[in-house]
């Protein structure tokens, strides 16, 4: 196997494991009834393993993957990230203030949806920006749900991002292992 070839393996292991593990986080945000609740935790679960198993992906293509580390590439993640955090931070004191708080989770997909675009050129991942239009996507159908219907849009934006972050974490796992 070539270095590039164990590199991708590498970072689809990584892409999983974080993947998988935001995927539990979001299942988690729902506070729903039966049957919902029993699909949030299956899919809870599920995004586990396949975090577990983006590890091992990761752990066992490391050595072979280490090269030079770029670090201008990593202050650039760490902004992003770092802005990420504190627009989400920021964004949900100012909506919790306004007595909106229902709507935190809405503007923290979004926020979430929107980080992936810096990141895709940086992680030479272009299908990460198909992850952002899709997690920006389901951030305004909770919003649109939470303001027109009964149903919390919590409930939209935690079963959809985990859902779709769960795809993704599936989708790198497989490639990850196939290599």
């Amino acid at each position: 196997m070539s270095g590039v070839e164990v590199r991708l393996r590498h970072q689809d292991g990584l892409a999983a494991l974080y993947l998988g593990v935001f995927a539990t986080v979001w299942f988690s945000v729902p506070a729903a009834e039966q049957p919902l609740r029993g699909l949030l935790v299956a899919g809870s679960v599920a995004a586990l393993f396949t975090a577990v198993a983006g590890g091992v992906v990761t752990a066992r293509s490391r050595g072979a993957a280490a090269g030079p580390r770029d670090r201008a590439d990593d202050r650039r993640y760490l902004l992003i990230v770092l802005a990420e955090f504190a627009l989400a931070g920021l964004g949900a004191a100012a909506l919790t203030v306004a007595g909106w708080p229902e709507y935190i989770p809405v503007l923290v997909c979004a926020v979430v949806g929107l980080h992936f675009f810096p990141l895709a050129p940086l992680l030479g991942n272009p299908l990460l920006r198909h992850l952002g239009v899709a997690t920006c996507a389901v951030a305004l159908a909770g919003l649109l749900t939470g303001l027109l219907t009964a149903v919390p849009a919590g409930v939209v934006v935690g079963t959809g991002a985990g859902a779709l972050l769960l795809g993704y974490a599936l989708r790198s796992l497989v490639r990850g292992v196939r290599g």
